[in-house]
């Protein structure tokens, strides 16, 4: 039997992918915003792409904003895109 595989979707561009695939930024119990690569932090999680077309659209859509119920300042973005050119560039 065929173990399944965990599907999650884009909040960027809203497709469905294998939760490996994708990028998890999570909102901590203490309200911080921040990349989890290891996809294990305790908090409210949503899932991205690992480019920053999905990025950008998330950005511009507010769609962290929406998915965390809070504010999002322009510097925690710019600490996640700096972080996901990061990763991709070593991917």
């Amino acid at each position: 039997m065929q173990k399944k595989i965990p599907m999650r979707m884009c909040i960027g561009c809203g497709e469905n992918k294998p939760k490996k695939e994708l990028i998890r930024i999570v909102k901590s119990p203490d309200g911080e915003i921040s990349l989890d690569t290891t996809g294990k932090k305790s908090g409210r999680g949503a899932y991205i792409c690992q480019n920053q077309a999905c990025f950008q659209q998330a950005m511009k859509a507010h769609r962290l904003e929406k998915n965390f119920s809070c504010k999002i300042s322009a510097e925690i973005y710019e600490v996640m895109q700096n972080a996901l050119s990061e990763i991709a560039r070593h991917s």
